[in-house]
């Protein structure tokens, strides 16, 4: 018994109290900031590095619908109204030593207002390269990867609202701000979302999030992989297919059928819908314009059904 009380004795490690004596020894030094906030931490270094590669990676896929890739936004002028208009963020990278400004102070008291976003110190040449030698001005934001839906989705959604399902489809538009105009026009109209292919195609950017002037917050975007095979998806839901066409067969104050569950689809500006799309439409219809302009940009034209479409569901 007396061995075994000396090779206890022995043991290595705190003894009983000796917590108490340490914590009132840090009494008045204050609180102690994160790990991830102290530089030269080894949690720091790591906060660090993970940014880096969430620059130099794209995010990988994920839900039915998949994801984008992350995007950084530049610039002072272009940091605030990003932040202001809501466009989501996840880090706000400042200069060291920047000149402060009221510009800069803005997006830092907007950045801390939200919640969410981080902030982090970095040198000039890392910002620098980071945003590959762009004028950055001191202030860069990443968004994040947008998770869009997928098109199944958004009839499914309408469906179990005991809606008609109003879905504007996006054949060749490749302005983020198109699509920004459009998703806030199916939001003001009551639609159900918007899908945009895959490929060749506007994604929900940052610049799509201003246009949207927060409508991408309520209104899902959904994305593709083949746009005439998400349409005769869409057909065989019950959804009648309407695609926009300046020789189209019937004007759109005309067709009954936007009262119902439909997907409008809507081409590029200058060439149109494609081949494939425009074969799998049930109808192509066109905007009379008396003043004679050839055509509308996508935003603007969508605008003008999903218009019709609400009147005749009011």
């Amino acid at each position: 018994m007396a061995a075994n009380n000396r090779r206890m004795s022995g043991k290595k490690g705190a003894q009983v109290g000796s917590g108490g004596q340490r914590r009132r020894g840090l009494e008045g030094k204050g609180p102690t900031p994160p790990a991830e906030a102290r530089k030269g931490h080894k949690k720091n270094r790591i906060a660090g590095a993970k940014a880096k590669q969430a620059v130099r990676r794209p995010a990988p896929r994920g839900g039915r619908g998949g994801k984008g890739t992350s995007e950084m936004v530049v610039g002072r002028n272009s940091v605030v109204e990003a932040l202001r208009e809501g466009v989501p963020a996840t880090m706000l990278y400042v200069q060291q030593f920047i000149d402060n400004d009221e510009r800069v102070r803005e997006a830092l008291q907007l950045a801390g207002e939200r919640g969410g976003i981080h902030l982090m110190e970095a040198p000039r040449p890392e910002l620098d390269r980071m945003t590959n030698g762009l004028n950055h001005q001191g202030l860069v934001l990443q968004v994040p990867p947008y998770e869009y839906a997928h098109p199944e989705d958004l009839a499914a959604a309408a469906y179990d609202e005991g809606r008609d399902p109003l879905i504007v489809a996006l054949d060749g538009v490749t302005d983020p701000r198109n699509l920004g105009a459009v998703v806030r026009s199916v939001s003001a109209f009551g639609g159900h979302g918007v899908v945009v292919p895959e490929r060749r195609a506007a994604g929900m950017t940052a610049g799509a999030w201003k246009t949207s002037a927060g409508a991408a917050a309520r209104t899902p975007v959904a994305r593709a992989a083949n746009l005439t095979r998400a349409l005769e998806s869409y057909k065989k839901a019950g959804l009648v297919v309407v695609g926009l066409a300046a020789d189209g067969e019937v004007e759109v104050g005309e067709l009954e059928a936007l009262g119902g569950p439909v997907v409008i689809v809507v081409g590029s500006e200058g060439k149109g819908l494609s081949r494939l799309v425009g074969e799998t439409c049930d109808f192509r219809v066109r905007i009379p314009m008396p003043g004679g302009t050839e055509s509308l940009n996508a935003g603007v034209a969508a605008g003008v059904v999903l218009y019709e479409a609400s009147r005749r569901r009011v």
